[in-house]
């Protein structure tokens, strides 16, 4: 990401579904919100107000697409905002995983998935979407804010992407549903400006 673009980066996962409250991995899955997950997401109406909003993005998938609407926004879809394709790990918690392993130190960002009912994607290959995700950003950021619906393992990697960190970075990233976040640059270094936003009343 370049901080030279006036114009923040706005990151937004999309709002809680049973999946995610149970912490499932939800990857291609098109769970849909929960009645907390729209309350939540028509709850980041004045939180996104304060941008100057010249692109919106969404991934396809309807949970996002969904928020997106909810939070009063009429994003584009963008197919490589879709969630990390976990492969035999889709729907499964990381205790269920760890189990089946026999690995009590697994993680998917750490470790990565296995080919299931879908191929499965490594973590460079979410990082390279990611990437390309930005890429689109950079020339709307010169006019105004971009602002991403997306999904909390995607926006992880996109966010240290951003900031010129390696993938796994996006450990040390825990995103909330239905929180915002903000990149930006401190003298001209790309930086986390907010982390986590969302409405004191939730």
């Amino acid at each position: 990401m370049s901080a030279d673009a006036p114009g923040r980066l706005v990151l937004v996962r999309h709002g809680e579904t049973e999946w995610s409250a149970a912490g499932r991995h939800t990857g291609l899955t098109d769970v849909p919100l929960t009645a907390r997950g729209e309350a939540d997401a028509r709850a980041l109406v004045p939180l996104l107000a304060q941008f100057d909003v010249a692109l919106a993005l969404s991934s396809p998938l309807e949970r996002a697409r969904r928020t997106a609407a909810l939070a009063g926004l009429v994003p584009e879809v963008d197919d490589d905002l879709v969630e990390w394709d976990y492969g035999r790990w889709e729907g499964m918690t990381t205790p269920q995983i760890r189990a089946a392993l026999e690995d009590p130190a697994w993680t998917v960002l750490e470790n990565g998935v296995a080919p299931g009912a879908t191929p499965g994607e490594t973590v460079e290959e979410v990082a390279a979407r990611a990437s390309r995700v930005l890429r689109r950003a950079e020339a709307a950021r010169s006019r105004g804010d971009v602002v991403l619906v997306a999904h909390g393992h995607l926006l992880r990697v996109l966010a240290a992407t951003a900031l010129r960190q390696e993938p796994r970075f996006a450990a040390h990233l825990v995103l909330r549903p239905a929180a915002v976040c903000v990149l930006g640059a401190e003298h001209d270094v790309p930086a986390v400006l907010a982390w986590n936003l969302e409405d004191p009343n939730r």
